[in-house]
C-alpha cells in the first residue's frame, strides 16, 4: 500500500513539473536568438544576461528560408544574413533591446553574437 502511494506521490510530482520543465526546454531550444517584438517601440530579442549578453555587443540577424528540394527526403534551409542589431538595454536573463545598425530584421529572425 505504502509503494503504491509513493509511486502516485511521485507521478503527481513529475505531472507537476511539467510545465516548468518544458518552460526551460522551451527557451532553450527553440525561443533564444529569437527577434520576439519588432514594432514602433523597438525591437527585443530573446537574449539575456544568462546567454552572456552586454550592452554594446553587436549581433548579426539572420533570415531562415526553406529551399525546395527533393519530394522524400529531410527538408533543406539557408540562413541569410539582414542585418545587424547592437545591444542597448538588457532587461533580465532572457530579454534584451536592440537597435537596428543595418538591414531590415523582423519579427522571428535569428540573432547571433558576431565571431571575430
Amino acid at each position: 500500500m505504502k509503494k503504491s502511494i509513493l509511486a502516485a506521490l511521485a507521478g503527481v510530482a513529475i505531472l507537476a513539473a511539467t510545465p516548468v520543465f518544458a518552460q526551460g526546454i522551451g527557451h532553450t531550444f527553440f525561443m533564444r536568438g529569437s527577434i520576439v517584438e519588432a514594432d514602433s517601440t523597438g525591437t527585443v530579442i530573446c537574449i539575456g544576461k544568462a546567454d552572456g549578453a552586454e550592452v554594446g555587443q553587436s549581433l548579426e540577424v539572420y533570415r531562415v528560408k526553406s529551399l525546395p528540394g527533393p519530394a522524400k527526403g529531410p527538408p533543406s534551409y539557408r540562413r541569410d544574413l539582414v542585418g545587424h542589431v547592437t545591444i542597448d538595454h538588457i532587461f533580465d536573463d532572457h530579454f534584451a533591446h536592440v537597435r537596428v545598425a543595418d538591414g531590415n530584421p523582423t519579427k522571428h529572425d535569428i540573432v547571433e553574437l558576431r565571431r571575430k
